[in-house]
């Protein structure tokens, strides 16, 4: 008997209708011999209504209630579920995260999995019964419950794949697998079949929205191969497993864009040793995680550094960074936010030249400047005003030769 963890997002548990359909495929599963874990979403829509409701009341939440609020759109989930199962004459029974074994660090809004005790699950596969776990959830030391940030349900799902030793993990989702490009921005994008942990993480971490770059890190780290596949269809989706050596023939296996990026200049600082370190200490400290990072040249003893964070951390780093600034003796900072980041991701980076050119190239023949540069060996990242982002991703696309026949 084959045992599946599969995952259902927030679009696929979108109304009472959804729900239902998720319960049938589960039970597909359970009639061809298989022991099923899943772990679902709040409905599509329930969590941002849940932070609106919060911002209606204050503007600077307690991020422990914040936890403790959004942690409720799962529950309502995983009760529904069940229930839709035992109308079918599927045994089911749901689990908070904190009832399943989920056991992370003290960090609100944006917790680490530290262990996960799965002997409650375990005991309920081993009755014959269907356990359908919250995602997004988990619970401290200290018995408070934690949230892990959004699309949190993904990293539920590989790292309960990997505590019940799955044979197999499914993350459905509203689209059929992992895309060359986002279709809704590129029209010639086209489906991946298989595609590398390292790829399918740097196309996570630089704005693809298919899978949560933590919950990808988490399945390489142990080695828990996955599909992302439509919860519409049953059409075979795209597999994300460790490099093999055909992959290196695609150059370039994807791109992607990300508009939830601000872009920071901290200006007129003590070019002198330990000036960046308290800069990215004290951001470190915030817990703002720092993308892109450009320092120029000192002269006359005074530089600049520019960086890129999430839009939504944008006023906590202002706070961070100015008792920073009267102590390194002066300094200005400066925010803006109308830039996005693209991308191009493929371990044929690795062994290829000419990437970068190409790039470039086709980026100023759409008249599209460059604000920032980055890379790594699969990699190469800019930052573009956000208003022309979508048309760059366009002309990167088929520069690259990845559009759809």
């Amino acid at each position: 008997m084959s045992r599946i963890v599969q995952k259902y997002g927030g679009t696929s548990m979108g109304d009472v209708g959804r729900i239902k359909k998720v319960a049938e495929r589960i039970k597909l599963a359970i009639d061809q011999g298989s022991e099923v874990v899943a772990v679902v979403s709040a409905r599509a829509g329930v969590t941002n209504e849940l932070i609106a409701r919060s911002r209606e009341i204050t503007r600077n939440p307690s991020e422990r209630e914040m936890d403790m609020l959004l942690s409720v759109g799962e529950q309502e989930t995983i009760a529904l579920t069940a229930l839709a199962l035992h109308e079918l004459g599927v045994e089911a029974v749901s689990f908070t995260g904190a009832q399943a074994g989920i056991q992370t660090d003290a960090i609100h809004t944006k917790a680490k999995i530290q262990t996960i005790n799965a002997e409650v699950v375990e005991a309920q596969l081993q009755t014959g019964k269907v356990v359908i776990v919250a995602g997004f959830q988990g619970v401290n030391e200290h018995g408070h419950i934690t949230t892990f940030g959004r699309g949190g349900s993904d990293l539920s799902a590989v790292a309960i794949a990997s505590a019940v030793k799955a044979d197999r993990c499914e993350i459905y989702t509203d689209v059929d697998g992992v895309y060359t490009a986002d279709p809704r921005v590129v029209a010639k994008a086209q489906k991946i079949d298989e595609i590398s942990y390292d790829e399918m993480l740097e196309l996570a971490s630089s704005g693809s929205k298919v899978m949560q770059s933590r919950s990808v890190e988490f399945a390489h780290k142990h080695n828990v191969v996955f599909e992302v596949r439509s919860s519409f269809n049953f059409n075979r989706g795209t597999i994300v497993k460790e490099e093999v050596p055909q992959m290196e023939k695609v150059v370039v296996r994807g791109i992607a864009v990300d508009k939830d990026q601000a872009k920071v200049i901290v200006s007129n600082i003590l070019d002198k040793p330990g000036s960046a370190a308290r800069v990215f200490q004290a951001l470190a400290d915030a817990s703002i995680v720092v993308d892109m990072i450009v320092q120029n040249e000192g002269r006359n003893g005074i530089a600049n550094l520019t960086f890129t964070v999430p839009q939504g951390d944008t006023m906590r780093a202002q706070k961070a960074l100015e008792p920073v600034l009267d102590e390194l003796g002066g300094g200005h900072v400066a925010v803006h936010e109308n830039v996005a980041k693209l991308s191009v991701v493929g371990v044929g980076m690795k062994t290829h030249s000419g990437v970068a050119a190409d790039l470039f190239t086709a980026l100023a023949r759409a008249e599209v400047n460059i604000d920032l540069i980055t890379t790594s060996e699969i990699k190469i990242s800019v930052v573009v005003d956000q208003d022309k982002v979508d048309e760059a991703a366009r002309v990167v696309h088929t520069a690259f030769g990845l559009d759809a026949s």
